[in-house]
């Protein structure tokens, strides 16, 4: 299998890791590629796209000329995993905690909507145990997180949290062959990846 994680900032390195580690658990070989061109996008069977600065990642994207490649890639079918800043992009309705519209480069694609900094700042970062629908248990890392407050259309919520001003939130989604965080799952387990692997090979 070949698998990419977009690579213009943000932990790309813990995706790598990641996804091999998912591939040794599942008894597959994998080749990681880094994608910094919409070239790089041809012949994937699944692509990451890693927790950073999503207005930064966003607007890299499109000076590079890959925002439209990723969207037509992923509306195409390509199995995909956005976490945190990820989780951003993947987003059709985004805005601020503290400023609100962002009016940042957005890939569009799923049919979710996301608050960013939804839990405060770096030092407000925690970690939980939480249970992915479809997916299994994980120790979730929340890193200055968005919250995914609404979900609609093909998308459904993957897991629940309670959040002390927005009330009921999801820390997951998933739609077809799409999947979104707003924790860092490459920071502490394969499991994510795998799932993600296992939707690539089933597509196959």
């Amino acid at each position: 299998m070949r698998v990419g994680v977009l690579a213009l900032q943000g932990d790309v390195e813990e995706h790598e890791w990641a996804f091999r580690k998912a591939a040794e658990e599942l008894g597959v070989s994998v080749r990681v590629v880094r994608v910094k061109r919409a070239a790089e996008l041809k012949g994937l069977d699944a692509l990451a796209i890693p927790g950073g600065e999503s207005t930064t990642i966003g607007l890299l994207a499109a000076r590079a000329g890959l925002l439209d490649a990723l969207r037509d890639a992923i509306l195409g079918g390509l199995p995909t995993l956005g976490t945190c800043a990820g989780a951003i992009l993947m987003a059709k309705d985004v805005r601020d905690a503290a400023v609100g519209e962002t009016r940042q480069p957005l890939l569009g694609v799923m049919d979710i909507a996301v608050v960013r900094n939804a839990f405060g700042r770096q030092r407000e970062s925690f970690e939980i145990d939480l249970n992915l629908e479809g997916v299994g248990t994980l120790r979730a890392v929340f890193i200055r997180a968005p919250a995914i407050v609404r979900v609609w259309g093909g998308a459904r919520p993957l897991a629940v949290l309670k959040h002390a001003e927005l009330g009921e939130i999801y820390a997951a989604a998933a739609q077809r062959h799409m999947i979104a965080t707003a924790f860092h799952p490459e920071l502490s387990t394969p499991l994510v990846h795998r799932h993600l692997l296992a939707l690539a090979r089933g597509r196959a």
